[in-house]
Formats: structure tokens, sequence, C-alpha cells
């Protein structure tokens, strides 16, 4: 008998290969993503070990590291003369401080199979002082070729001449990039060792022969490794980067797997009910609750690899399609491997997710009693409720959840709290969104009602087609509950990143606003800036948006009568810096306070003097230098430290009243124009503004700015990218949901058409009812994202502010609700089409 009903089923199964694939959908999009990850990572590894190392191909040997002092000038001549070696290159490199900037002076010999420049201008250079530049550099700097200046570097004591005599071409220009051959290099600088050497060896020579002879030359304490070993080991390095990133992109996909696993189990509890009278005919005629319970498992094994092979071969087939496709649009990105054992473990993983999933609906399926056989319908009501144990076991999750959460929140770092460990406070937050996950799988068709009482109240004010689509989801609570909790993850998920990563953009506008608040900075070393430099770049008005004049002074106290206020032996850094003509300050978020009330008489002060002396917005003290004071008044105090690291910014009057000289120490500008264009233009101009001022040196900060911003928004979106899955394979579910539901309501829909409902307000009433599946779940999503959200931005200790942003929330929202309403339209229209006549004659 058990042989009999498993060939029975299986074989219905492989009858309707349509329905097979529905059912297993969300376990086909699961296994495409999970290998194609595999795929994905194998791309992206040996794509970095085929471009990314910095050690040209033609290296046969390499002498030095990281690890042992580096081998001298000596031991490079030393090389030079050994037999075999065709070429030896050292590679120091130096950093070069001149007037009007920085340079980063680097060796390479510019010609041969051992360089990784090249000239495209002028002529490389080949005596000491001479340089050879990137075109940003030349740009930034102002540098033509021809053009000299004097700088400091390495072991020179006092500024040398520097002439560039070309500009070359590098693979990565940062705008501050100088070349030279080594000899050139160690004779300006006065250097007396290189960072390694760089050996190639003659045609028809052993490398290991050489090798050896090296190493005789150079002593065994410096390692003699061959080309290829650091290129592997640079690969290396930089494909386990790779590899820990991969890492959190697993853990999203095993979030993406869970979510598959609900909505298969969901849609086989549609399939099993629209089945019962089948079953039923089955026990009676003799097939007991574990014979079937054992032919349904086995329909989901059936299931689950048929779905995880037609993932697979798709992956398969785009990760090779998409790098041949990348490299015709000159895009250097290389192929994966064909990761057999990868292969075979996604769709043997598939087949026992998708076992797993199946047990449950197979065991409820399997007490349906024989006299269900005796009705008339073929299927059966989906139960409302959940029983004891269950309700029992998402109480004790839930209260389990709220525990985790209030002892992560016990453990956040305090304002003066020095030294803080995020380890443990993470795992609880990791451990508290686990459990509420699972009690909101336990309690979900208990909190459905009541969710859909409150967001279906709109639905059901537009007429009897939103009551209908109100009633429908409410008749099936647990079937809602199912699809709509993998929804609300995957909005909890999203949310939480979006929360998130506002919070980080707020704390990264802030530290750019008191680091880097316009796009150059001009600065002395401690001396006074010269008044003509701030003369000349005032009146550059074609090139500089804004110049702010500042005065710093590093010895102000504060103090209240006779008693001195913290305890900093020499005093606080003090600015009168215009933070109101600085747009990046103007909107500084402030811990107390307002930055509107500071002016004459009042200050504003950093959290760390704050809390060093015990002010608080709205106290009173006294600044005090030199054996001057001016009373003052605590405007505001801010979250950290104040723009350009000042710990207290006062007013300028409130300055000279102390005696402060009035020559200015530095300034701030913005360029006028936009893009690198603007930018140089206005660098350009700030080079002119200091020409002949010794001591004065240029910043351009909006570098670091524009880093800061790709890093920050890069790994924003790669966090959407990934948590997107979840909705992905939620979107999948409620499609499949909703096409099985037609199939199980077929009767309904021919009713409701007989008493008069027309095929479009059909179509309107299943489409809103796939779209309350998103409302409900992005409701619940919501509700649990933002706690969630501000709690991870606080663990981090990284005195982030929480940013809800709601226009992207809203928008967040309505996404997945037209999302998930789109999922029912194919299925609705198709049972639009199916005739009154026909659905009423079906059975059941």
């Amino acid at each position: 008998m058990r042989a009999t009903v498993l060939r029975t089923q299986v074989s219905a199964a492989a009858r309707r290969p349509g329905r097979l694939i529905l059912t297993g959908l969300a376990i086909l999009v699961a296994a495409f993503v999970v290998f194609g990850t595999v795929l994905v990572q194998e791309i992206t590894e040996r794509t970095v070990r085929d471009n990314l190392s910095g050690t040209p191909a033609a290296t046969d040997l390499v002498i030095g590291d990281n690890e042992q002092p580096p081998p001298t000038a000596a031991q490079l001549q030393r090389v030079r003369a050994v037999p075999g070696v065709a070429e030896a290159v050292g590679r120091p490199a130096v950093g070069v401080s001149f007037g009007e900037g920085y340079l980063n002076l680097q060796a390479d010999p510019g010609v041969g199979p051992l360089a990784t420049v090249r000239v495209i201008e002028g002529s490389y250079p080949d005596q000491p002082g001479e340089i050879a530049i990137t075109p940003r550099t030349a740009e930034r700097l102002g540098l033509a070729v021809g053009t000299s200046t004097s700088g400091t570097g390495g072991e020179l004591t006092a500024p040398a001449r520097l002439t560039v005599t070309g500009l070359v071409d590098t693979p990565d220009d940062a705008g501050l990039d100088a070349y030279a051959p080594d000899s050139v290099v160690t004779a300006w600088a006065r250097l007396s060792t290189v960072q390694r050497i760089d050996v190639r060896v003659d045609s028809g020579e052993s490398a290991e022969s050489v090798r050896q002879r090296v190493t005789a030359v150079v002593g065994a304490e410096q390692p003699v490794r061959s080309g290829a070993e650091v290129r592997e080991a640079e690969a290396n390095e930089a494909a386990e980067q790779v590899g820990r990133l991969f890492v959190l992109v697993g853990v999203f996909v095993a979030i993406a797997v869970i979510a598959a696993a609900l909505v298969v189990t969901s849609t086989f509890r549609i399939v099993f009910a629209q089945r019962m009278r089948h079953l039923a005919l089955l026990r009676a005629v003799g097939a007991g609750r574990a014979t079937l319970v054992g032919a349904l498992t086995a329909e989901g094994a059936l299931t689950g690899l048929v779905a995880g092979a037609v993932g697979v071969a798709g992956a398969l087939a785009l990760g090779y399609a998409l790098p041949a496709v990348l490299r015709a649009a000159g895009m250097a990105v290389s192929s994966p491997g064909l990761p057999l054992a990868a292969a075979v473990a996604v769709i043997v993983g598939a087949v026992v997710i998708t076992v797993l999933a199946v047990l449950a609906p197979a065991l409820s399926a399997s007490r349906v009693s024989p006299l269900e056989a005796l009705r008339t319908a073929s299927t059966t009501a989906g139960r409302r409720g959940i029983g004891a144990l269950r309700l029992g076991a998402g109480l004790l999750l839930a209260v389990g959840a709220v525990l985790a959460a209030v002892g992560t929140w016990r453990l956040l770092p305090t304002p003066e709290q020095e030294s803080y460990d995020p380890t443990m406070p993470l795992l609880l937050l990791v451990g508290s969104g686990a459990l509420a996950f699972f009690a909101l799988v336990a309690l979900g068709p208990l909190l459905v009602r009541p969710v859909l009482a409150v967001v279906g109240w709109p639905l059901r004010q537009l007429g009897p087609h939103g009551r209908l689509a109100v009633g429908g989801i409410g008749g099936t609570p647990r079937r809602a509950a199912a699809v709509s909790v993998v929804v609300a993850l995957g909005v909890t998920l999203i949310s939480g990143v979006v929360i998130g990563g506002a919070s980080m953009g707020v704390l990264a506008d802030r530290e750019l606003a008191l680091s880097a608040p316009t796009d150059f900075e001009v600065t002395t070393n401690g001396a006074t800036l010269p008044a003509s430099v701030v003369t000349r770049a005032e009146t550059a008005r074609g090139a500089l948006a804004r110049v702010v004049p500042y005065r710093r002074v590093a010895e102000v106290t504060l103090t209240r009568g006779a008693d001195r206020l913290g305890d900093a032996e020499s005093g606080y850094p003090t600015s009168d810096l215009d933070v109101a003509a600085l747009p990046t300050t103007r909107s500084l978020d402030v811990a107390q306070g307002s930055l509107a009330d500071r002016g004459p008489g009042r200050v504003v002060l950093g959290s760390w003097v704050a809390r060093d002396t015990g002010l608080r917005a709205g106290d009173t003290a006294a600044l005090a230098l030199g054996g001057r004071t001016v009373d003052v008044r605590v405007a505001a105090v801010l979250p950290d430290h104040g723009p350009l690291h000042a710990g207290i910014l006062a007013d300028r009057g409130d300055l000279d009243r102390l005696g402060v000289p009035t020559a200015y120490t530095g300034l701030l500008a913005d360029a006028a124009g936009t893009g690198e264009d603007g930018r140089t233009a206005g660098v350009r101009a700030l080079r002119q503004a200091i020409q002949g001022s010794e001591g004065v040196g240029l910043s351009v900060l909006a570098d670091e700015r524009d880093r800061n911003d790709e890093v920050l928004g890069t790994l924003v979106w790669i966090a959407v990218g990934l948590v997107s899955l979840t909705v992905l394979i939620a979107v999948v579910g409620v499609g499949s949901t909703t096409a099985l539901s037609v199939v199980e309501r077929i009767r309904e829909s021919g009713l409701l058409r007989a008493i008069g409902l027309s095929r479009v307000g059909l179509r309107t009433m299943l489409t809103a009812e796939a779209g309350l599946y998103g409302v409900i779940g992005a409701t619940i999503g919501l509700l649990l994202g933002v706690p969630y959200a501000w709690l991870a931005v606080q663990t981090l200790g990284i005195n982030a502010p929480l940013t809800v942003p709601v226009l992207s929330l809203v928008g967040l929202f309505l996404v997945l609700v037209a999302l998930t309403a789109l999922a029912g339209v194919l299925p609705a229209r198709r049972a639009a089409r199916v005739s009154p006549v026909v659905a009423l004659g079906v059975d059941g």
C-alpha cells in the first residue's frame, strides 16, 4: 500500500510540472541566488588574482618584505652585478613636502619590462632632482613640464630643487603621485635603503640558480621570493578581503533561504488543502497517516530536486554569459570555473530544505478523516487559530526577544565611557532579532487580523471590491501570516539598512563638516598666514566661491570665578571660525543648545570639552588666556569636537579681548565651479595666492570628502542589494500563493461572477488581496525595523544620531505594496477568464 500511494502521489506531481515548479518557485529562486553567489565569488576572486597584483609580470625574483628590515642601496648595486641578473629595480618611496602641497615620490624605471608607468609627455627623469608626475597631479599642483619647485623628504634637512621633466600614465592617479628611477630617488632624498628589489633574470638562466647567487650576495636575513610567489601572495591578500566580504553576503543569503523555506511551507499547505478529498479517499482505501506523510514528503523532495536543478542551471548560464558580455564591453572580468561540488551541494540543499518545509503541511494533511471523501468539496478551509503549544512557544520567543533587546540597551556605551567593546551588545542584538522573527512566525496568524483591521480600513471604504479583498485575506490568516512574515522580514532588513545608512550619512556629514568643511584649506606650520595670501584668495572670485579665514589658539582655558574648569593642563584648542559662513557647518547636529545662539559672549563647545569641564548649554564661564578673561555663556554643545578639531568655537571679538593676535592662522575656501575642472581652478587660484610664502601649504579636503561619500554610498547600496534578496523571495511567495489560491477558489470566483461581479471587479479584488500581503508585511516590518535600526546604530558605539528618512521609508512601503500587487496580476487575470458556468461546475 505504501509503495502504491507513493507512486500515485509522485506520478501525479510529475504529470503537472507547472504546479510542481509553481510550488517550488521560491526554492528555485533561492537555489539561483545561492549558486549565483558562489559563481560571483569565483568571478571576483579570479578577477582580483588576474588583474590586481602590483608586481609586474616580468619580475622573476623579489628581495625584501614588510616583516624584515628593507634592503640597502648598496645591496641593490651588488644584486645588479650578480651573473644572470638582467635587471634589478629598487622600489623606494618617499613623501615630499613643499610650499604648494605634498607629493608621493615613488621609484620606477619608466621603461622596460619592470616599469609600471608610461611617459606620455616630455621625458623621464635621469638626474637627481628630476621627477615625472601624473596628469592629475600636474593640474592640481600647477606643475607643468619644465617647472621647478623645492621640497623636503626622506633624509633631507633642507629644501632641495625638484624639476618636472615629464608626465606619465599610471593605473591609478590620486593627484599627488611623482615617479623617478630608483637612483634618482635615493640620491635626491639621500636614502640608504629601498623598500624592496625586483629582479628580472636573463633569458636562458635558471631562476633558482640566480636566486641562490642573489641570496649569497644579500645575506640570509633578506628573504628572496619568486615573482610568481609574490604575485600570488598579493592576489591572495586581495582575494582574502573578497572572501571576508562574501562571509557577510552568505549571512544575507542564508536569511533569503529561510524566507524561501517559509514560502514553500505556505504553498504546500495550499496545495495539500486543494487535494483533501483525494487524500481522504486514500485514507478510506487503507492508507495510513505515515504512508501519506511519506508520499507527500517524497513529492516535496521531487519539487526541491527539480527547482534546485533549474535554479543552478540558470545561475550557471548567467554566470558564464555575463563575464563574456563584460569582456566584450572592454572590462577585465574573468570567467568562473565549474564548481560541480557546489552545484551538487546546492541541489541537495534545495531538496533538504524543501523536505523540511513540507513536513508540517504533510503532517497536518495526513490527519484528514476518511469521511472527508464523502464531502462535495475537494478542499478544506484553513485553520484560523493556532494551538496552545505554538502560542506558548511564540510568547516565550517574544519575551526572549524583548529581554535580549533590553540587555543590548543596558550595554550601550555612555558619553563618558572611554573604552567600549561592541561584541556582546551586537551578539545580543542579533539574538533578539532572530527571536523576534521566529516569534513573528509563531504568532503571525494572531497578528494578521488586528493589523488587517487597521491597514485594511482604507481599502474597505473603497466599496465592495475592497471589502471582498480584506475578507479574503482575513478568512485565511495562517496563509496570510506565512507570506506576510517573509515580506516583513525583508522590510525589516531594508528599513534597518536605510535608517542605518541615513544615520551613518549624518555622522559622515558631521565628520566631514568638522574635518573637511570646505573644498580647500590653507594652513601654516604653527605660524601666522601672510595677509597678502588672504587678500589674493579673496580677490579670486572667479575660481573661489567663498574664502573664510580663521584664527586658532591652543592654550585657552575655562574658568568660573577663581576656579579653573577641567583637567586639561595646557588648555583647549580654540578657533573663531565663522560656521555661519560655511554651508556644510550650518546644519551641524548639536547635542545641546543651538548654533543660532552663537555670537559675542557665547561659545560652542565640543562634547569632550563639555564633559571635561562639566559645562552644559546655558551655563556661564569665562575664557582665560595670558591673564585676561572674557565672560561667556555656552550656546551649544556639539556631539563631538568642533570644526577643524577645535574644542571651543568663540566669537572673533572675544578672542580680540583675550589679546589673540589679529593675524590669521589659516583659511578655508570652496571652489566656484563644479566637478574636477572647478576644483582644479580653485587649486590654481590658491597656489597663485600662496606663491612666494614660505611654510604655507594647501590641502584639497574635497578629495577626502568624495572618497568617504563614495565608500558610504557603495556600502549602503551593497547592503540594500543583499537584503533585497529576501524581498525577491517574498514577492515570489506572494505570486505563487495568489496563483495557487486562484485554483483553490474557482467556485468562489464563479459564484461572485454569477451574482454580478465583473471580470474587472474580480481582477481588482484578487490584485488587492495580493497587495494586502505587502501592506501587512510592510507595516509589521517597519514597526520592527525602526527600533532595531536605532539599537544597531547605538550598539556600534559611533555616536551617530538616529535618522529616520520618512520619504525613503514611505517609498519603500509603496514599492513593496506595488510589487506584491503586481505579483497577483497574472493569477487574477487567469481567474477572471474562467466562465461562471464552468467555475460553478468545478467540484469544489
